[in-house]
């Protein structure tokens, strides 16, 4: 089967991770997680932990109903995956809007331990016009 925390099985981990989040399912998302999981996105000031992680990212895809990802490049060594991506979503006055971000993973029996979000969302680009 291999190391569940290699390099190479971590980045197929947080593929799936970045699918899961795209097709916006929750059950698939929280699956990934360790028990205790710490969600904090240091830009927003968001921190969720545990339970609470599955409520806190459902109320992202209700704030931004077509949320997406593409990701720009994936960092992983054993442990650890530092993935860079660019978001794009509508914003509640319809403009579209993209910004660009760094997740941060530290994984155990190759389940996310933490997802560090930094991004660039507070001064996200408009697409439109």
């Amino acid at each position: 089967m291999g190391d569940p925390d290699s390099a190479a099985a971590l980045e197929r981990t947080i593929e799936g991770y970045n699918d899961a989040w795209n097709a916006h399912d929750l059950d698939a998302i929280v699956s990934f997680h360790a028990p205790g999981m710490v969600f904090e996105n240091h830009t927003a000031g968001e921190r969720a932990e545990g339970d609470e992680v599955r409520g806190h990212i459902a109320s992202i895809f209700a704030s931004w109903p077509d949320l997406s990802f593409s990701g720009r490049r994936l960092y992983a060594r054993e442990g650890l995956v530092v993935s860079e991506w660019t978001a794009t979503a509508t914003a509640r006055d319809g403009r579209s809007l993209t910004w660009d971000g760094v997740d941060v993973f530290p994984c155990a029996n190759g389940l996310i331990l933490r997802k560090d979000v930094y991004s660039a969302a507070h001064r996200a680009r408009t697409l439109d016009g």
